[in-house]
Order: C-alpha cells, then structure tokens, then sequence
C-alpha cells in the first residue's frame, strides 16, 4: 500500500465519503480470512455448515428484495451518451458520481471497510489486469477471495501505477429504490451501492471482467467475452480449445464441464474445463487467438445441479463453498435445492430462513440461489487453468435455445460471416422463465446486458479483429434444443454434445466435407458419429435440416433489433443479412 500514492489517496477519499469506522486490508491469508468466517457467523451473516460433509462450507442469505442482477439499475456512464449505446442504461458521469456521492455518504458508519487488492487473471501475466474493491460486506471479501486472486502480490503488481480499476460497494440499507450498479469505463471506476447480492457487489466479474474489459479490450486491441473455455483430449493426448457463448439455460456450464459419453471414454476422449463463465482473448505471437479464464472460482446456479446434469460442477461444491439462498438441512447442516435430488429435507428452513414443507409446493430455494467454489475443485479442471499465456483457440462457438428454427450445428462462410451469426443469437424463451412460450430474444454473442459500449461499435471491434488474426478460429452455432412436433428434444445433449464438438474441431481441421446451405455449412449426417446412440441417420438429418421459411419469418426480428442497435450498426453486418435474405428467398 506504502508504494502507491494514487491508491493511498483514493481510499483516503473514498473512507471520507462513506465513514467506516476501521479500515482493513486484505491480504488473502487463510489466517484473515478465517477470521473473518468465524466473525461472519457470530453476527449471523453467515452459517457454518457441517464441516464433516462440506469442509470449509458456509450458508448466506441475501434479503429478500436482492437476489439476482438487476439490469434496470445498472448503468454505463459514458461522457457521451451515444458511447454507451442505446442498448445500455446511461447517466452521465458527473450527474451519477454526484447521485452516489449522496446515498454512499455515511454508508459504512459503525462498519469495516474492507480493501480487497484482486488480479483477474494470473498475477504478472500478460493477461493479468488489477482492481481494488472497497466493500462493508465480509461477504464479498470472501466471495473475492473465491473468484479471483487476492494478496499482497496484486499491490506489488500495481506498484505506483494508478491504471487500476477502483471499485467501491456498499450494502448501505439495501434499498431497491436507491440501488445502483454503475460503470465509469473511462475512469476505470465502479460503485455499487444498495445491494449484497453477488452480481451486484462482486465487481471482479461481470462489472470489471465485461463490461469494463470490454471497453478496455476494444481500447487496446483484444476481447473479453462471455465465454466458456474447454479443452477435448483426443486418445493420443492432443488437446484442442474452442471457446463458446450461450445466453442462460442454454447449458453453458453443463457443457464446459462436459463428461463424455462412455463409448467415448472408453476410447481416451477427455474434456477439461478452463472456464465455465468469461474469456479474454488476445492474438499470439503466431497469429492465433489465445485464451484465458481471467476468474479463480465458480459463480453457479444451484437448482438444477445434480449427480446426472453436471457431476464436476456438483463435486466442486464439495469444499470450500460459500452456498447462497438456498435450503438448510437442519437435520445434518447441510444444504439442498430443487433438482439436487428427489428427497428433499423434511426438517428444514427455505432461502428466506423460514421453516419450510416440500409437500407445500413453494420452492426451498430461490430460483437463482447460487454456489461459490474455487474453480481447483472441479475434477475436470484444465492443466493450464494458471497459465499464464493461455490456450490456443481452434473454433469459436454461438449458441441459443431455438425449437424449430436452428439446425443442431452450421458452421459460418467466413469471419465477417461469423460476426454476424453472433449478432443474430437469440432463444426462445420457456414457459417456467417467463409465463409466454417461444417468444425470441436477441443476445448477441451473449453479450446484451454486458457490453461495456455501444453494441454497434462492440460488433465493429469484432470485425476488426477479424482484420488482424492471421490464423483464424472458424466460428460456429449450435442448438441443442430442438424439438420434435410432441415438444420433446430430440438431441440427447449433455454428454453427447462431444459429437458435435468433435464434427466442429474436425472442420477446423480440415478432415471433414459439409453440406453448404443459405445459412452456412452443416455437416453430412455421416459425419456425426452416432455409436452407442439409439439415433439414425433420418434423425439426424433432420436435426440439420434448414427450414427457409421459418429463417425467412426471422430476418424481420433481426431487422428489428439492428435498428435498436441504432447508426453504429455496420454496414457489414446489414449486407450479410441482405445476403442471408437473398438467399433463403432462391429455390432450392
């Protein structure tokens, strides 16, 4: 801290505003840390949990009105408007400090304010970027200390440079009215104020490593994105990366920590995590993009997570933890949500705290209650998870939630063709989300509520990278989820999504022929290798077909949404649709 004036000075400041009644610095010990556990549940703010069955576990509650992100409170504040887009909540800069300035006076009286020093990505990488969080919550203290990594090492890394990302957070009162997510890209300053809940408050993840990332990666020529990142292992040990975006319940974690079928097993596959949530992308030295998880840990969603959906992410779990509004098992102290398994607690207490029935038909655990475990924990988790270069990247995959109209896989013509495959992601929605069926949302490369800029510029970056890597990923769609005339899937998925992956690395390869079509290239139904599945070739090529009507009846949809977009929209982008129409509308 003694080396860096510019630091020295801002906490200074910042204290002065907010009034903490101590100021502690955090140093990533297990020393500290377990003192703050051990004070965390002396005040109920946490519970310890069984430490026979859940070593280093701990239950927190969030209040009720807190739960999840809160988009229409989170902001980006550009100078001028148009630099936020019009996809963004905007406020401009001196207006929201002054609006903030207001509600985090006085906010930390009669608390700590913590001053936790994170690196997203390896310390000294050249990845690695460095953020300070300010926060009254032990909470996030130990939450950051899960997601990123925290020490002393981070202060020497920063050193008297003053580029780090200022983050400041408040629980205040948790006031829904007064609640704030704001982003300053071009001050590198966060402040989050009103909330506790992870979203919100863990500013290392989607503030600093999106929205924030995003400016700065289009700033310095590279990409943060919201990516996974998995390596598959061929039977003769080679490795081959593909990172891929999905908008949520599209299965983004189940497949970054995919287990493959066990025809495949058996024969050597492998596939390993090296992240489940965000990837920063920069070109090497030989022309490729390479890849890193700039997140330590695993921010996931609970219902849902199960021996069969996701056994890695579930042994994850298993130590070290933080759970967040999910059930308590009174009877072991441990914890449960819906979809771990079919035998729920009967002596328990729901998200809220309070005693809960399973035969009541209201939900133990929040819909979004959540899990915190160190990424060292999955036993699928890649080798070079701390590398400091990162991961050669072979195909770039988008992904959506489409019932009839998106073949299982098509591969894009070229890299523009590709940028425009992601602009036009979207899923249908479902009936348990949000009470209507099949309507269509546009979530550009999964992207929407993170890009740190105008969504018409963020595409033109993409564009423009295209213009500087030399050896380019190819880039692809998937779509797991279509469905047959009774609704039902009629790609297994989870597993047997491997055989899709393995197609799309063998096209990058060269090794394989496809079927070109208006869209894109989709594979000969040979070419997915069906062994061990009850699945013929009829099937499959249905799973392919290419239905030009309904494509047709979506390009109005599309145009709809490049004009929210607005003028920064590339021209590029327009003609790929022009040519997608032109297209679709040729017999075939």
């Amino acid at each position: 801290m003694d080396k860096n004036g510019h630091l020295r000075k801002w906490v200074s400041e910042m204290a002065e505003m907010t009034k903490p009644d101590q100021i502690v610095w955090i140093d990533g010990s297990e020393e500290q840390l377990e003192g703050l556990r051990a004070q965390a549940v002396s005040t109920g703010e946490m519970i310890k949990l069984n430490q026979d069955i859940l070593p280093g576990c701990y239950l927190h509650r969030t209040a009720v009105n807190d739960v999840a992100r809160v988009e229409g409170r989170t902001f980006i504040c550009t100078r001028k408007k148009e630099d936020a887009g019009n996809i963004n909540n905007w406020i401009e800069p001196s207006e929201c400090y002054e609006r903030l300035s207001k509600i985090f006076r006085g906010s930390m009286k009669g608390r700590t304010m913590y001053v936790i020093p994170y690196s997203m990505s390896v310390v000294g990488s050249p990845f690695a970027k460095y953020g300070i969080e300010l926060t009254d919550s032990i909470y996030v203290v130990l939450n950051m200390c899960i997601m990123t990594r925290v020490g002393n090492d981070v202060l020497d890394a920063i050193g008297d440079d003053d580029g780090f990302i200022k983050g400041l957070h408040s629980k205040a009162q948790l006031d829904e009215e007064n609640r704030y997510i704001c982003h300053f890209p071009e001050d590198n300053t966060i402040w989050s104020v009103n909330s506790g809940y992870g979203g919100n408050v863990l500013l290392g993840k989607k503030c600093f490593a999106l929205r924030i990332a995003s400016y700065l990666g289009r700033k310095e020529g590279w990409m943060a994105e919201h990516m996974l990142i998995l390596g598959v292992e061929y039977p003769n040990g080679e490795i081959k990366y593909v990172t891929a975006a999905f908008p949520s319940a599209c299965g983004k974690t189940n497949l970054a920590m995919l287990i493959p079928p066990e025809t495949f097993q058996k024969k050597g596959y492998k596939v390993w995590c090296v992240g489940d949530d965000i990837a920063w992308i920069r070109i090497g030295s030989d022309g490729r993009l390479w890849a890193v998880n700039p997140e330590n840990g695993f921010f996931g969603v609970a219902p849902g997570t199960n021996e069969k959906s996701n056994p890695n992410a579930l042994a994850a779990t298993k130590k070290g933890t933080i759970f967040t509004n999910v059930v308590h098992n009174l009877d072991n102290n441990t914890v449960w949500w819906e979809g771990l398994d079919k035998n729920p607690p009967r002596n328990a207490l729901n998200w809220k705290g309070e005693p809960w029935d399973p035969d009541s038909g209201e939900k133990g655990a929040h819909p979004n209650s959540r899990f915190t475990a160190p990424a060292k924990n999955c036993p699928c988790v890649s080798s070079e998870f701390d590398s400091v270069c990162g991961v050669p990247i072979t195909a770039i995959v988008f992904g959506g939630r489409r019932a009839k109209t998106a073949p299982l896989v098509y591969e894009s013509r070229d890299w523009q063709h590709g940028v425009f495959v992601g602009s036009i992601m979207s899923s249908e929605t479902t009936a348990a989300a949000t009470g209507a069926v099949g309507v269509v949302r546009h979530d550009p490369m999964a992207m929407l509520p993170f890009a740190g800029y105008d969504m018409g510029d963020y595409f033109r970056h993409w564009l423009e990278m295209g213009k500087k890597i030399t050896r380019k990923p190819k880039i692809f769609n998937v779509n797991w989820f279509r469905t047959d005339d009774n609704g039902q899937f009629i790609w297994p998925g989870f597993g047997d999504n491997l055989r899709v992956l393995l197609w799309i690395i063998a096209r990058c390869e060269g090794k394989v022929g496809a079927e070109e079509t208006p869209i894109g290239f989709v594979p000969n139904p040979e070419d997915i290798d069906t062994e061990g599945l009850d699945i013929g070739t009829d099937v499959i090529k249905d799973l392919l077909y290419v239905d030009r009507k309904l494509w047709i009846d979506d390009i109005k949809g599309i145009r709809e949404f490049y004009g929210k977009v607005g003028d920064r929209m590339p021209k590029e982008l327009y003609g790929e649709l022009e040519i997608l129409e032109k297209r679709l509308s040729e017999k075939e």
